[in-house]
């Protein structure tokens, strides 16, 4: 009984937290725009102060809502903060098991980016070209030092897709190069030196230069299996 209780207390508690959004929506609020006062939205919803402080600090740590202490309660920016910490937690957490969410997660990025990479390349224009040319260059400067930088990774894949001119895919993909670079750290030496690294991004710039998606996306995916054989041989040893 007492299980049970647990299980519908819980149930209320996402039913208040789906309320909260469906409020925020009704009435057309926006990113930083202020939410009514806790004692507004408990006589709105009809519930507690207590409840209702639950279900907000949920609705907080999933990014819809920012609470700014003395000052009241926003509509959260855009950001996918807490959805990537879930799945970098997701993807450590398998790699002192079999393994598989971190291959899966790996296998999302792997799907988006060669899947949108026809689309980037088609749109992209003289000026991202450049922009694109001068972050591999910044690798190669990189390599040459004996350095790779995880920022400087990342900025190339930013690029890479900018002709799309979608922010809201660039930040689902900086999830996804997040959990990557968590797993890299966690799944043992690279095979690759940085002058490999910085080696195949240039081949992955000049086949974006040249027109050729399918070229780029197979060079991309080369990437992607390094470090799945890495996760293997982890998976393996343990």
């Amino acid at each position: 009984m007492v299980r049970q209780a647990r299980y519908g207390a819980q149930t209320r508690l996402r039913a208040l937290q789906s309320d909260i959004m469906d409020l925020i929506l009704e009435r057309e609020l926006e990113a930083g725009d202020p939410l009514p006062t806790e004692n507004e939205l408990a006589a709105s919803l009809g519930v507690g102060r207590n409840t209702l402080r639950e279900s907000l600090k949920v609705l907080q740590a999933m990014g819809v809502i920012e609470i700014r202490h003395g000052f009241g309660m926003f509509v959260a920016p855009s950001n996918f903060d807490a959805f990537a910490d879930g799945l970098v937690f997701r993807g450590r957490l398998s790699l002192r098991q079999n393994g598989e969410d971190a291959m899966q997660l790996l296998g999302i990025r792997q799907a988006l980016e060669t899947g949108l990479l026809p689309a980037a390349v088609a749109a992209a224009t003289p000026g991202h070209l450049e922009r694109l040319a001068e972050a591999v260059e910044h690798l190669e400067q990189l390599a040459q030092a004996g350095e790779h930088s995880a920022a400087a990774d990342a900025e190339f894949h930013r690029r890479l897709f900018e002709p799309l001119g979608n922010e809201l895919l660039q930040q689902l993909l900086g999830v996804f190069g997040k959990v990557h670079r968590r797993i890299q750290l966690e799944a043992g030496p690279a095979t690759d030196d940085a002058a490999a690294v910085a080696a195949l991004h240039r081949k992955i710039y000049d086949a974006v230069a040249a027109g050729d998606a399918a070229a780029a996306a197979g060079l991309l995916a080369s990437r992607f299996e390094e470090l799945r054989g890495r996760i293997t041989a982890l998976v393996a040893g343990r």
